[in-house]
């Protein structure tokens, strides 16, 4: 009986490899808190990123690609488990709201008061029961590896290899502002795809670059200093910043030509991008409105170009929207196979917009946070509630994105802002009231979404909001010594 089971496994087994030998390996590099506007194919002159822009002239650019949410931990729970954040309902890292309680109408988890906890679930790990997308193509034959930041938990879901550092650090340590880390990552991805050239793999490289502390090599950032000074630039640019830019740019192409190296190149979907937009402290997401943290397009646009010779035609564009939900039923489509049962998948596969297809169907995408997140220099996009006070880069709201529309609902003040994103990318001409119908349509909808995903809306009121104390130069000051 033992010695059936054994040959029946090893049938099976040489059957899912056999199955996918002829599917396409899938390469997904993301780098964390890159800005839309920090690459050179984006129009980016002081950044410089060679090899980005060489893998987008090689494939295709999405104009309009997007994280399933505005920070880092929710984005990845999205890319993971293809499902909303209103269903893994992990809002931000740390599970909490960071402000001043009294410029929160709403009561809700939030930093430094117990009292805010338990109002509403907000959860840092994503539960074990989730089927990931490593381990949707893991039980077809592919082999899995991540690499760099993980952020979701201790529970490394499907991926046969888990490393932070790349250098046998495990899963769990954290390596922000490590000057060396971008090429410890790329050094052992590098040797991985070597190593797997054999049978199908997917490799999720997850750099910590760029994301603050802001340091880099010194020999780089000498090279950017000398490149600031060499002229008058329109701002002030960061050196150390662009330095960190390279390190993520020099491991794409590095990247690139393992895959060259070893004859993978046109068996394998490259594709990078980001995990949000660019922080506020560190570079400009102009001409997009706001940051990191914010739903306006400078949270949430990302630089997103993938490559795959003779599947995407060189130079291509796709204006179609693509979110994060979507690496889920892409990597299943590619590898053929099934997508979880009894878990549902919101996103939408892209393979077809790969191949040059038209648009099937338009369809809506969706963003959801019930949170409070400060701001900071030009991310104060939405004033505290009852006043005309910059403050936050997040309060609670949903979002909509609709064909070039794009609509915010603020619980809060029970208001919208519309968008025409193809004629208003800076979203500064809100349409809500020059278009009622629309905004009633597209908020018809928004509200059946958050009744099918069973959004939290914060609805408890705070007793500690209070306008005046976050306005008062005295509260400013204290917070100031506070910090």
């Amino acid at each position: 009986m033992t010695c059936r089971f054994f040959v029946l496994g090893l049938l099976l087994s040489l059957s899912l490899s056999a199955r996918a030998a002829d599917r396409p390996n899938i390469v997904y590099i993301m780098a964390d808190d890159l800005g839309w506007a920090d690459v050179g194919y984006q129009g980016a002159t002081f950044y410089e990123t060679p090899h980005i822009d060489r893998l987008r002239a090689s494939g295709m650019a999405f104009t309009s690609a997007y994280p399933g949410a505005s920070n880092c931990m929710p984005t990845r729970a999205c890319l993971m488990s293809g499902m909303y954040i209103t269903r893994t309902q992990m809002w931000t890292p740390g599970g909490k709201a960071k402000g001043s309680k009294h410029a929160m109408k709403f009561l809700v988890p939030r930093n430094g008061d117990k009292k805010g906890d338990g109002v509403f679930p907000s959860k840092m790990v994503l539960d074990p029961s989730v089927t990931t997308v490593a381990e949707v193509l893991g039980g077809v034959g592919y082999e899995t590896a991540r690499l760099g930041k993980w952020h979701l938990g201790p529970d490394t879901q499907g991926f046969e290899w888990s490393d932070a550092d790349g250098k046998g650090a495990g899963p769990d340590k954290k390596f922000y502002g490590n000057i060396d880390v971008a090429e410890s990552l790329t050094d052992a991805a590098v040797k991985y795809i070597g190593d797997h050239k054999e049978k199908p793999f997917f490799l999720y490289l997850c750099h910590w670059d760029v994301h603050t502390p802001i340091r880099a090599r010194k020999a780089v950032v000498a090279k950017y200093q000398k490149k600031l000074e060499s002229k008058k630039w329109d701002r002030a640019w960061n050196p150390t910043y662009a330095a960190m830019i390279e390190a993520v740019d020099t491991s794409v192409g590095r990247v690139w030509q393992a895959l060259k190296n070893h004859g993978l190149e046109g068996k394998t979907l490259l594709v990078f991008t980001s995990d949000n937009g660019g922080h506020s402290g560190a570079t400009w997401c102009e001409p997009l409105k706001g940051a990191k943290g914010a739903f306006y397009e400078g949270g949430i646009r990302v630089p997103f170009c993938a490559s795959w010779p003779g599947v995407i035609a060189p130079g291509s564009t796709c204006e179609t929207p693509v979110t994060g939900v979507d690496l889920m039923p892409t990597a299943a489509e590619l590898a053929e196979a099934k997508l979880p049962d009894g878990q549902p998948v919101d996103g939408q596969s892209y393979v077809f917009l790969l191949k040059g297809e038209k648009e099937r169907e338009e369809r809506s995408i969706f963003w959801h946070y019930p949170l409070y997140l400060s701001g900071a220099q030009y991310n104060k996009v939405v004033p505290v509630h009852g006043t005309e006070l910059p403050y936050w880069r997040a309060s609670p709201c949903s979002v909509i994105r609709r064909g070039d529309w794009k609509l915010i609902q603020f619980f809060e003040s029970d208001t919208v802002e519309l968008y025409n994103l193809k004629r208003d990318m800076g979203e500064t001409n809100d349409l809500a009231k020059a278009e009622p119908e629309r905004a009633s349509a597209l908020l018809t909808e928004l509200k059946a979404w958050q009744k099918e995903t069973k959004a939290v809306i914060p609805t408890t009121l705070n007793p500690d909001f209070d306008p005046d104390k976050v306005k008062s130069p005295k509260a400013r000051a204290k917070r100031t010594k506070k910090s």
